[in-house]
Parts: structure tokens; C-alpha cells; sequence
């Protein structure tokens, strides 16, 4: 059986039977068959079982939320922005994609060339339980638009998340079989990858998730995107807007308890403002709310999992052996780690050479702003950067030089819609998101009359 826990109460809450290896193989007969009429439909069509799909979420956001919110402890304020933020996604697609998809004429020495795109087929998704909607959605939205069917492995604790996600499609409309989530373990995932009528696979997760997917594409030649970790830099130059630098600094690490990839891990300041900054800092981290995530006023839940919280603690505790000093926080129970601001950080320290993913942050100064680039650099993760300065102009010409997927000026780094989402080194390659994400699963095709 496949369980979801509550980390706050610690109860079981759903319980699931897996997907047998024949009901596997069933499942996916049927998207593939399925496929082959939805491709045929028009942009229009699509585009208006997408509105209702858009339509549920807002309709079911509560349910939806309060649900998130107990399989993996999001504080209830943000899981339904989470799903609010789904039916945005949803919206973007209907409304774009026609235009992103529509053939492109190319001047050549032909009577007519122009490039065309179309349906891959049935594609799998794995994903992760920090985000257990918005994951899902920004890669399902597009590419059921695409004309293609998804297949959803989740994260086994958020099994009823996922369930609630194939609900959204079929009630609004969607072919059923079209987008179904298959109640299965990772050991199932790589006998799904080499099933000849799964034409792609996308992912979002750890590194060594990552390693194991792509290798599994890889040797059955199809076509793989990975989102995988983060280790975000934040800097503080010493002519920001230092308030709206700490609003937004404890945004970008504290939001979700800490469990996202493009979270400020490493907060990077300026040595002359860094001791009134981390003043105001940690006395704004101070007055977070911890509790209940069901409870509208909390900021910081519990982590997924007892076991991640236990993972943070020991990077902390490791740190703190190594010199670093322990500004505020540090302290578990159970799931729960409290917001943590650590200083003295060297490169070498887990909480700076290793993704945290939890309430922690890892303090470091430098003198010059070509100082702080190198320290950003020195990751092998390239999700994205935040700097803070009120010389963009300055910022803007050394953009090119940070080794990331996203550079966000005076703001935290996000993902939206219209804009590609996706990293480097690490991080993982392949975009989401905007025009970009929705041609990763189409086949770009060169048609040419002479």
C-alpha cells in the first residue's frame, strides 16, 4: 500500500492500492489510444476544456488546498494560492497556445518551407511533493494543449493530491484516460520510461532522480527535461532598498517552510550593510508564525517528512562542528525545524556547498560585487539568482556572468508562466513554461516544397 502521513499530526490520512504491472501496461494502452483522437481536435477545443479546467481549481481550491496541506504541511494560505496560481497556468495555455504552435514560414530557395509542430504522444511526468499541484500543472497544461496525453508518477506521499489532480481534467471535460495519474512506487518508473507508447519523459526532483530518469531516456532515445535542485544566492548590494530587500529576502527563503528549489539559500551581503541588514532580518524571521498548517495565520508548517527535517539538522549541526555560528534557530521536533539563520559560513560547509532544503539560511559577506558573482558561481547547481542594488543598469551588465537559468533584480526568484523556467550545471536542463516549455514535447517538424 501507498500511504499519505500527515507530518504535523502524524496520522495516516489516505491509503492507495499500487497499479498492478498488467493495469500499468492498461493505463497507458489507453492514453496512447486516446491521443491518437485528441490530436486531431482543434486549438479551440482544447482551449476550452483548459478554461474549465482553470474554472475547477478556482471552484475546489479550498479542498484542494486543505488537502495539500495535510499530506505535506503547507500552510493553508499558500496551498491555495498554489492551486490559484494552477488555474492561472491553465488560462496562460488556452489563451497562447494556438499562437506558440502555429506554423512558421521560413524564406528559403522553396516554393513554400515553413516548420510545424506536432503531438509527441504520451508523456510521463515525475514530480515531487513540495509543490504537488503547481509541478503538475505547469507541465500538464502545456502539453495537453500540445495535443499530447499525460502520465503522472507523484510523490508517494501525495498521492490524494494527484488523484484530485486527475479530477480537475475530467471534470472539466477532458477525454477520459487523456491525463491519469498512475498509482505506483519509483521502483515502477523505469519499466513505464521503456514502454514503447511513452514517447517522453519530464521530471522535477533530486539530482540522483534525475540521473537515474535521464539515463533511462537516454538509453531508450527519448526525449528527457529535468528541474532538479537549487542552491539560489541572494545578494545584497550596499546600495539596495534594504527594507524591501529584507521583505523580500525572507519571502524567498521562508515561503513553503523552506521546501522549494529556487529558494534563497545563500544570502550574500554587502560588508557595509550587512550588520544592519541581518538586524532587520532576523528580527522580521523572528515574528514568522510557526504552527498549525491548517491554521490561516501560519507561515512556517512542518517540513514533508520527520526525515528531511532530521537531513537539515544534520547539515546545520555539521556547520556549527565547522566553525559556522548558529544566529537564530536551530532546534527540531519531530517534522518541524525552526527558522534558522546561520553565520560565519564557509565554502565548504554543508549549509553552503549543499542544497537545504528546509528553513535555513547560510550567511556570507564579501567586499565587491565581482566577489559576490564568484561566490554565486561556486555551485554546481544554476537554478537562478536574486540581486538587490539600486544601479540595475550596473546589475544588467554583469548578468551574462552569473552561471544560472534566472537572474531576478530586486525580486525573488519565481516561476510564471510567460516566462521559461530552468537551469544549468545541476539544475538540470530543458525549459517549462512560456513558448519555450510548451515546444519541449512536440516534434518540430521542417516541411518543404520545392
Amino acid at each position: 500500500m501507498i500511504h499519505s502521513i500527515n507530518p504535523y499530526t502524524g496520522e495516516k490520512i489516505y491509503s492507495f492500492t499500487p497499479l498492478s504491472t498488467k493495469e500499468i501496461s492498461e493505463k497507458i494502452d489507453e492514453a496512447d489510444l486516446v491521443q491518437k483522437e485528441w490530436k486531431k481536435t482543434s486549438f479551440r477545443e482544447r482551449a476550452k476544456l483548459m478554461t474549465k479546467a482553470a474554472e475547477v481549481l478556482k471552484k475546489r481550491k479550498k479542498v484542494y488546498g486543505e488537502v495539500i496541506s495535510k499530506e505535506m504541511g503547507k500552510p493553508i494560505t499558500q496551498a491555495i494560492a498554489e492551486v490559484e496560481k494552477c488555474a492561472w497556468v491553465c488560462e496562460y495555455y488556452a489563451e497562447n497556445a494556438a499562437s506558440f504552435l502555429k506554423d512558421e514560414f521560413i524564406e528559403t530557395d522553396a516554393q513554400k518551407s515553413y516548420v510545424s509542430y506536432n503531438s509527441l504522444g504520451v508523456v510521463l511526468a515525475v514530480m515531487p511533493w513540495n509543490y504537488p499541484f503547481w509541478q503538475v500543472f505547469r507541465f500538464a497544461a502545456p502539453a495537453l494543449m500540445a495535443g499530447n496525453a499525460g502520465v503522472l508518477k507523484h510523490a508517494s506521499s501525495v498521492m490524494k493530491s494527484a488523484n484530485n489532480i486527475q479530477e480537475v481534467f475530467e471534470e472539466a471535460g477532458f477525454p477520459k484516460g487523456l491525463f491519469q495519474n498512475l498509482v505506483i512506487g519509483s521502483d515502477k518508473v523505469e519499466s513505464v520510461i521503456k514502454n514503447k507508447k511513452v514517447k517522453a519523459v519530464t521530471l522535477t526532483g533530486s539530482k540522483p532522480a534525475g540521473s537515474a530518469v535521464a539515463g533511462v531516456a537516454a538509453q531508450e532515445i527519448k526525449k528527457a527535461v529535468l528541474e532538479l535542485g537549487g542552491n539560489n544566492a541572494f545578494i545584497v548590494l550596499d546600495d539596495a532598498d534594504l527594507e524591501k530587500a529584507v521583505d523580500v529576502g525572507v519571502n524567498a527563503r521562508y515561503q513553503n517552510t523552506g521546501q522549494s528549489c529556487i529558494a534563497a539559500k545563500r544570502l550574500l551581503l554587502q560588508e557595509d550593510i550587512a550588520e544592519a541588514y541581518l538586524e532587520k532580518y532576523v528580527e522580521k524571521v523572528k515574528k514568522l508564525k510557526s504552527g498549525n498548517p491548517l491554521e490561516g495565520d501560519t507561515y512556517i508548517g512542518v517540513l514533508a517528512r520527520e526525515g528531511l527535517a532530521k537531513d537539515i539538522e544534520k547539515q546545520v549541526n555539521d556547520s556549527v562542528k565547522m566553525g559556522a555560528k548558529l544566529l537564530l534557530g536551530g532546534e527540531r521536533k519531530g517534522a518541524y525545524y525552526a527558522p534558522t539563520i546561520i553565520t560565519d559560513v564557509t565554502d565548504e560547509m554543508p549549509v553552503f556547498k549543499e542544497e537545504t532544503f528546509g528553513p535555513v539560511i547560510a550567511v556570507k559577506t564579501f567586499k565587491t560585487f565581482e566577489e559576490a558573482i564568484e561566490i554565486s558561481n561556486n555551485s554546481e547547481f544554476g537554478l537562478g539568482v536574486s540581486i538587490f542594488s539600486k544601479n540595475i543598469n550596473k546589475v544588467l551588465e554583469n548578468v551574462s556572468k552569473f552561471e544560472e537559468g534566472a537572474v531576478f533584480i530586486n525580486e525573488l526568484v519565481k516561476s510564471d508562466p510567460r516566462l521559461p523556467f530552468g537551469g544549468i550545471k545541476t539544475s538540470g536542463f530543458g525549459r517549462e513554461l512560456s513558448s519555450f516549455g510548451i515546444k519541449e514535447f512536440v516534434n518540430i517538424k521542417t516541411v518543404y516544397v520545392k
